[in-house]
């Protein structure tokens, strides 16, 4: 096992967080909600109905290909 050092705060290292982003994209980037009723729905169908067509193509959103950088000498 090798540990890496993540910072506190990295949300661009986390996965679940590119999947956030995502769901941003496709659910509720500008878009109107009248009531909480219709964001749980909007959210809600792009979980069981957008995901499912769309997964295939995240894979290069959503990996664990992270750049590494050597140390300056």
């Amino acid at each position: 096992i090798e540990l890496h050092y993540l910072p506190p705060y990295s949300p661009n290292l986390n996965p679940i967080e590119r999947l956030w982003k995502v769901m941003s994209e496709y659910a509720r980037n500008n878009k109107y909600f009248a009531t909480a009723k219709e964001f749980r729905q909007s959210i809600n169908e792009f979980f069981s109905l957008t995901l499912p067509e769309i997964g295939s193509t995240l894979t290069s959103r959503i990996n664990d290909n992270f750049q590494t950088f050597n140390f300056a000498v």
